[in-house]
């Protein structure tokens, strides 16, 4: 495991694992609430407040399929300890949104559940992100698309980069159909020839005879990005949406029927940057710091 060390005020993250599973949850706490919009992709997704633009106090990406999704309520309860178990108002119930992964390719039945994302929570560290094998990235797999070819193992990757008042930082949880492409158009991860030790794209399997392998709901994409630059809501859910769509230079193919890919956007509104000219310039930045969290991702 490696980690990346960023400077991002307001957000806290932290992980966790059943290494029994293996499987494991990655929580993106915030000092003081943040705006949030999702965009969702594909046919099998599994989410929680993710088809909601507002305000959250975290976000929880998790193993477990379905079941995962419980750890998004022992962040909230954790959130909720930390107040002092004060009485609320409606307004002041901490609001966790999630997503999951399907990580059940294993023998074990074990799942991040409400303990295990409080453990996450209790956890979280400001400016460092667990790179590699670790949290919701414990035991995920990339380019399982092709029968006679091999998925690989992936994990979590982070990258970020600051621009004049900017900071935009991008994590990633890749466990996907499709398989990871760098720059230059090469496969470097996923869809492995085993006996040649060559990895093929999508459709130079198939121009070689080779059928897609149905893998339905075993495969999603989960997405943070973060920036401290001032949004209107309309406008953070485009640079959502422009960023997501973005990805499938990275991950080829992407966002297919068995696929559930999550993106979520947040903003701290703290800073305004003229070089950023609009929503557009913004989501054409952070696509790149996108595509730099995926290649983060380590070798098996």
């Amino acid at each position: 495991m490696s980690e990346l060390n960023f400077e991002f005020p307001g957000m806290k993250i932290g992980v966790a694992e059943y290494p029994e599973g293996p499987t494991g949850c990655t929580v993106f706490a915030f000092d003081r609430g943040v705006i949030c919009s999702a965009d969702v992709r594909g046919g099998s997704s599994g989410t929680l407040f993710a088809h909601e633009d507002g305000f959250v106090n975290a976000i929880c990406f998790a193993g477990g399929s379905l079941l995962g999704l419980e750890a998004a309520s022992g962040v909230a309860s954790e959130i909720f300890a930390a107040r002092g178990h004060q009485h609320v108002e409606w307004l002041d119930v901490p609001l966790v949104a999630g997503a999951i992964v399907f990580d059940f390719l294993r023998k074990t039945g074990h799942y991040p559940d409400k303990a295990l994302g409080a453990a996450a929570y209790r956890a979280a560290r400001p400016n460092v992100f667990p790179i590699g094998r670790v949290g919701a990235g414990a035991n995920v797999y990339c380019g399982k698309g092709v029968n006679g070819l091999q998925g690989e193992r992936s994990g979590q990757g982070a990258a970020a980069l600051q621009f004049g008042a900017c900071k935009i930082v991008a994590v990633t949880v890749v466990n996907a159909m499709g398989a990871i492409t760098d720059r230059q158009g090469n496969v470097v991860r996923g869809h492995l020839d085993r006996a040649t030790g060559k990895r093929q794209s999508l459709h130079q399997a198939l121009m070689h005879g080779r059928s897609t392998a149905v893998t339905e709901g075993q495969n999603t994409t989960l997405t943070l990005l973060a920036t401290n630059l001032k949004l209107s809501s309309r406008d953070l859910r485009q640079v959502a949406r422009q960023v997501h769509a973005s990805m499938a230079r990275a991950i080829q193919p992407f966002h297919t029927q068995f696929d559930g890919d999550t993106l979520f956007a947040i903003t701290t509104n703290a800073v305004e940057e003229p070089g950023i000219a609009d929503s557009a310039a913004l989501g054409a930045i952070a696509s790149e710091v996108v595509w730099d969290a995926v290649l983060a991702i380590p070798p098996n």
